[in-house]
C-alpha cells in the first residue's frame, strides 16, 4: 500500500515563527476549535435560550418555518460554531492546501454501496426497533404522510444539521484528534465535546424546556458519546467519507422527526432517548471489542495517523480512493483489508 503525505504536519513549523492570535490558533488548532464551536454556538444561541421558546426573561419573537421557530433561532448558532469554527482554524492554522483537504472530504462518496444503505436504512431501522420495547404495546404503523416526509426531511436535515456540525466534528476535529491520540483517544474526546456543545439547547423547547426532566441531558450525552464511537468506525471505515457521516447523522434524527412520534404516539422524548442511549452503548462496546480499540483505523494505536493513513487524499477531478488510490487507481472504499 502506498501512504501519501499530507502537508499538515507542516504547520507545525510554520506555525512557530507566527506570533499573535494566528500564531496561537497555528500551533492549537484542536484547543481553538473546540473553544470557536462551543463559544461562537453558545453566544449565538443566548437570545433563542432567554425568548419565550426558553426561559422566556426576553419577548424575542423568532420565526416559524415548517412549523418550528428553531431554524431561525437554532440553526445559526449551529451554523457559526462547528462549521465556522472549522473553516477559521484550517484557513489560518492551514491556509488554502488545508481548506482544499478539508472541502475535500465532502466529495469523498465513492464508497461500497453498504454504507449507503447503513446509513440511510440500516441504522433508521434499528431506531424504529429500538422503540418496540418502551412502547407499552402502543404501536401503530406510520401513516402515508410520514412516509412521504422521509425524503423531504431528510434534504432538509442534510442541509441545516448535517452541514452545520459534521464538517466541523467529522471532517476538522475528528483526523486531527486520531493522528495525535489515535482512535480510542480521540472518540474519548470528540463525544464529550460533541455532548457538551448541545447542553445549552436544554434551556430551550429544542430539549424540551421547561417539562424534560433533569436526567434527559444526562441520557442525551451518553448517546452522544457513545453514537460518537460508531460514526468513528464509519468515518474510518469509509476512507474518511463525510457524505457518509453526513448521511448516518441526518438518518438519526430525520427517523425521530418524521417517524418516532407517527409509530408511538404514548412515548414520552425522555423515553425515546433511553431506548436510543441503550442501543447506542451497546453498539459502541460491540465496535470497541470487536476492532480491539482501532475503530476501523489502519493506524490503530495513539499516533497511529488514524483514517489518513488511508492516502485517500482528494484526486484534482474530486474523486478519492485508498491505498491504491494514491497511485493514481481509484477504487470504491469498502471493507477491504486493513481498515478494521
Amino acid at each position: 500500500m502506498t501512504i501519501s503525505t499530507e502537508d499538515r504536519h507542516t504547520t507545525g513549523t510554520r506555525a512557530a515563527r507566527r506570533t499573535g492570535i494566528g500564531g496561537v490558533v497555528a500551533r492549537h488548532p484542536l484547543a481553538a476549535f473546540a473553544t470557536l464551536a462551543l463559544g461562537l454556538s453558545w453566544l449565538a444561541w443566548i437570545p433563542y435560550v432567554l425568548s419565550p421558546h426558553g426561559l422566556g426573561v426576553w419577548d424575542l419573537h423568532f420565526p416559524e418555518f415548517l412549523g418550528t421557530a428553531q431554524f431561525t433561532g437554532v440553526l445559526p448558532g449551529a451554523l457559526l460554531g462547528p462549521l465556522g469554527g472549522a473553516f477559521l482554524v484550517t484557513a489560518i492554522a492551514d491556509g488554502r492546501p488545508g481548506l482544499r483537504r478539508w472541502v475535500g472530504r465532502l466529495w469523498r462518496w465513492r464508497v461500497a454501496w453498504y454504507w449507503y444503505a447503513l446509513a440511510l436504512v440500516g441504522v433508521p431501522a434499528l431506531i424504529v426497533a429500538t422503540g418496540l420495547p418502551f412502547a407499552g404495546g402502543q404501536v401503530q404503523a406510520p401513516s402515508a404522510l410520514a412516509l412521504l416526509a422521509l425524503v423531504p426531511g431528510l434534504v432538509v436535515q442534510l442541509f441545516s444539521t448535517g452541514l452545520s456540525e459534521e464538517p466541523g466534528w467529522r471532517d476538522f476535529a475528528l483526523p486531527r484528534l486520531q493522528e495525535r491520540f489515535g482512535p480510542l483517544g480521540a472518540a474519548a474526546v470528540l463525544g464529550p465535546l460533541w455532548a457538551l456543545w448541545h447542553m445549552p439547547l436544554y434551556l430551550s423547547d429544542w430539549g424540551g424546556w421547561p417539562d424534560a426532566h433533569w436526567t434527559e441531558p444526562l441520557v442525551f450525552a451518553l448517546f452522544t458519546i457513545t453514537f460518537n464511537v460508531v460514526m468513528t468506525w464509519v468515518f474510518n471505515r469509509t476512507g474518511e467519507s463525510l457524505p457518509v457521516a453526513l448521511l448516518l447523522h441526518v438518518g438519526v434524527n430525520n427517523t425521530i422527526s418524521t417517524l418516532w412520534a407517527d409509530m408511538y404516539p404514548g412515548m414520552t422524548a425522555g423515553t425515546m432517548m433511553h431506548g436510543l442511549a441503550i442501543v447506542s452503548t451497546v453498539a459502541a462496546l460491540v465496535l470497541l471489542v470487536a476492532t480491539r480499540g482501532r475503530l476501523g483505523s489502519p493506524g490503530g494505536g495513539r499516533g497511529g495517523r488514524g483514517g489518513i493513513a488511508t492516502g485517500a487524499d482528494t484526486d484534482t477531478d474530486g474523486s478519492t480512493g485508498t491505498g491504491t488510490a494514491a497511485v493514481g487507481t481509484p477504487r470504491l472504499v469498502g471493507s477491504n483489508d486493513g481498515t478494521r
